[in-house]
């Protein structure tokens, strides 16, 4: 079965944490208020190779980093350990909010290029179809190394015996991995 990642209605149906993720963004209607910016939740938790630490990523489509942050001021400052700021990821102008609900620890990203093609969200869906692909013992030897500190696109480069930089060898994948 195909999850459709650009909406969060799968989290319904996951494990305990993903469940939790849901009640969690749907409590603080934290997508909701990014509506405008194409949010999309990325990384670990939605492909469940999640740590206990691991926090909800979500990525946005923001054409004005000062106008997106100020907007993130006004709508998550309330939030503990709030901080937003920006900086260059890859070459590309990048905002970066991060703050605490009771639950979880959130991470927004927001970059002027659309969602669906930003890093963040072709990684997870090259990670998902891998995982798909190689089964419950490559999943839990990618939960191994992330334990060991691994990050996550290293953790599969390092097991599928991928060489140079990880995050762009992954993507190199993409062909073999989805069909678009």
């Amino acid at each position: 079965m195909n999850v459709d990642f650009t909406t969060i209605e799968y989290l319904k149906y996951g494990n305990k944490k993903q469940k939790r993720a849901y009640l969690d963004l749907k409590k603080h209607t934290v997508l909701d208020k990014l509506l405008a910016f194409n949010p999309i939740l990325t990384g670990t938790i939605p492909i469940d190779i999640d740590l206990p630490n691991s926090d909800l990523d979500i990525i946005c489509e923001c054409k004005h980093h000062d106008a997106f942050s100020l907007f993130l001021k006004q709508q998550f400052s309330e939030y503990q350990d709030f901080k937003v700021y920006q900086t260059i990821q890859n070459t590309i102008p990048s905002t970066i909010a991060t703050f605490k609900t009771d639950q979880f620890l959130y991470e927004i990203f927001g970059q002027a290029i659309p969602s669906k093609q930003q890093n963040a969200y072709r990684h997870m869906l090259i990670e998902n179809e891998i995982l798909k692909q190689k089964g419950h013992q490559f999943k839990k030897d990618i939960v191994s190394l992330k334990l060991k500190g691994f990050k996550t696109e290293p953790a599969f480069a390092k097991l599928l015996g991928l060489k140079g930089n990880p995050y762009l060898a992954l993507l190199a994948l993409e062909g073999d991995y989805l069909k678009n």
